[in-house]
C-alpha cells in the first residue's frame, strides 16, 4: 500500500540515537553508527521522532510500504516490558546475562585511606551492575549501604569520583535525558526495601540534570525513611559547585 511512512538520510544522521528513543512503537535501530527503519510495519507514520533529530535527517515520505501492523506492536511492547521486569528481579550471583547480572565486588570495598598521589588509581566501584536501569531492586550489597546517585557524566567531569564520593559507597548511575524514564519508583523501592544508611546524589550543573536530583529526592520521600542526603553539583569543567 501506498502511504505516509518516515525517511532516514543516513548522510545527515550522526548516531545520536534520540530518534529511536522517541520511537515508541520501535521502528528505529541504531546500526553501525548510523539510525534505520528497520520494522517498516512498526512505523506509524506519526513523526514523533521528527522534532528529536538534531540534524534534521527525518523526513516524511510517501511511497510503498507494509501497513502499520499494532498488534506486532503490542506483541513487541510487551516482550520488552517482560525483559524489562526480568533485569529488575533479585537473583543469584552468577545466573542470568552476563552484563546485568548482579555481583559485589569484593576487591573494591576498601573504606580506609585513599591510594596515595602516586600509586596507579583504584576503582572504587563495589557492585555491579551500576546502570540504574538495569540494577536490582533488591540485593546483598544494599544491606547497610551508603548510597551514591551519580550523573553519568559526573565520572567524566570530575577527575577524582572514584576516591571523594565512590569509596565505600554502593553506586548507581544514569541520565535522566538520554534514558527517557522516571528513575523514581525504581529508586523508591531501592531505599524503601534495603537498609540504606545514607545517599549522596552527584549531579552536573547541566538543568537537565536536575531530573535526576528530583528522581532521587522523589524517591526518598515516597520511601517512607529519614536518612540523611546531600546534593553535589559538579561544573562542567570538574569543579564543585555545591
Amino acid at each position: 500500500m501506498i502511504r505516509k511512512i518516515i525517511h532516514i538520510d543516513e548522510e545527515k544522521c550522526n548516531g545520536c540515537g534520540l530518534c529511536a528513543e522517541a520511537c515508541h512503537e520501535g521502528a528505529i535501530d541504531i546500526v553501525d553508527g548510523k539510525a534505520k527503519l528497520m520494522r517498516e510495519s512498526f512505523c506509524d507514520g506519526f513523526g514523533d521522532c521528527l522534532p528529536n533529530c538534531p540534524t534534521g535527517a527525518i523526513s516524511f515520505e510517501e511511497r510503498e510500504a507494509p501497513a502499520y501492523d499494532e498488534a506486532a506492536v503490542k506483541e513487541s511492547r510487551r516482550k520488552k516490558a517482560v525483559l524489562e521486569a526480568v533485569s529488575q528481579m533479585p537473583h543469584h550471583p552468577g545466573s542470568g546475562c552476563p552484563g546485568s547480572k548482579y555481583m559485589s565486588l569484593a576487591g573494591n570495598e576498601s573504606e580506609e585511606a585513599p591510594a596515595p598521589a602516586a600509586a596507579k588509581p583504584v576503582s572504587r566501584l563495589r557492585q555491579w551492575p551500576c546502570q540504574i536501569k538495569l540494577a536490582p531492586t533488591r540485593a546483598p550489597f544494599y544491606e547497610g549501604a551508603k548510597l551514591l546517585i551519580a550523573a553519568d557524566c559526573s565520572a567524566y567531569a570530575y577527575a577524582n569520583l572514584h576516591e571523594e564520593f565512590m569509596r565505600g559507597k554502593i553506586t548507581l548511575i544514569g541520565c535522566p535525558k538520554l534514558d527517557d524514564v522516571d528513575y523514581s519508583e525504581k529508586l523508591t523501592e531501592i531505599i524503601r526495601d534495603n537498609d540504606i544508611q545514607s545517599l549522596t546524589i552527584v549531579r552536573m550543573e547541566v538543568p537537565c540534570c536536575g531530573g535526576l536530583q528530583r528522581a532521587a529526592e522523589t524517591a526518598l520521600r515516597n520511601s517512607g525513611k529519614f536518612i540523611p542526603w546531600q546534593v553535589v553539583t559538579i561544573s562542567r569543567d570538574g569543579r564543585i559547585l555545591d
